[in-house]
């Protein structure tokens, strides 16, 4: 079924005829039952969602990676403000994953299987800042990375991409085992460059002012609003965790 469901993910992006460009996509398995996504209320947020919130009778937990190509991270790491081409691949990338989940739901109900899914964005308490379902932190539970300085995912292609994820009433194959350290901050060694190419200071080696981040998305989503809900900035995203293959 994993096979089947990387084909789908692949021929979904084929089919996309988009301006923007992605590597190989990453697929990650966990099980439903798996105590880590309890966890998560308290890691996260006491109301985030659990696998059977989604779909009462789930089974196994599916994330996937979209990993962007380095030129687009050198497009906005060289940029003086936040590249047009990046809001593009933020409002374009969040439609395909939507595309993938539904065409991954209509392929599996097929033979049976029931699945079920969150927007890729925006399903988050406008308060508190936080998400109801954090793709990430699913994605990290199914193994496809670890979290950074910069409280982004990075996965064995980088932190240069977007995460969805999907609920299913059927058992796949065993659960992925967790992704290595990549990170070098978290490796012991010498970074920063995340907390350098911060534009607003959100970011230091203390933590994130989310606040102070999503003015500035918000800052962005107004300059480049007719190209759709695009509240991104990403200069974290283009340190030497951007692109790891």
């Amino acid at each position: 079924m994993k096979q089947s469901i990387e084909r789908i993910i692949r021929n979904t992006i084929d089919q996309s005829n988009l301006t923007t460009t992605y590597r190989t996509p990453l697929l990650g398995v966990a099980s439903a039952s798996d105590p880590r996504f309890a966890q998560l209320k308290e890691i996260v947020d006491p109301a985030h969602l659990l696998p059977t919130d989604l779909l009462p009778e789930a089974r196994s937990v599916v994330a996937f990676f979209l990993p962007f190509s380095r030129a687009l991270g050198e497009i906005n790491r060289c940029h003086p403000y936040v590249a047009r081409e990046w809001a593009v691949a933020y409002v374009e990338t969040n439609q395909l994953i939507r595309d993938i989940c539904a065409n991954v739901k209509g392929h599996l109900e097929v033979g049976g299987i029931r699945t079920a899914y969150e927007q890729p964005t925006h399903n988050f308490d406008v308060e508190k800042l936080v998400s109801f379902w954090s793709h990430k932190h699913v994605a990290w539970i199914c193994g496809l990375g670890q979290f950074g300085l910069h409280h982004m995912l990075i996965t064995r292609r980088g932190c240069l991409g977007r995460l969805g994820s999907l609920v299913l009433d059927a058992t796949i194959e065993e659960p992925d085992a967790p992704a290595p350290e990549f990170c070098l901050i978290r490796q012991g060694k010498s970074c920063r460059h995340c907390v350098r190419s911060c534009p607003t200071g959100a970011l230091t080696v203390s933590g994130l002012d989310r606040q102070r981040c999503y003015e500035r998305l918000l800052e962005v989503n107004d300059h480049y609003g007719a190209i759709g809900l695009c509240d991104v900035c990403g200069k974290c995203a283009t340190g030497p965790c951007a692109v790891m293959d």
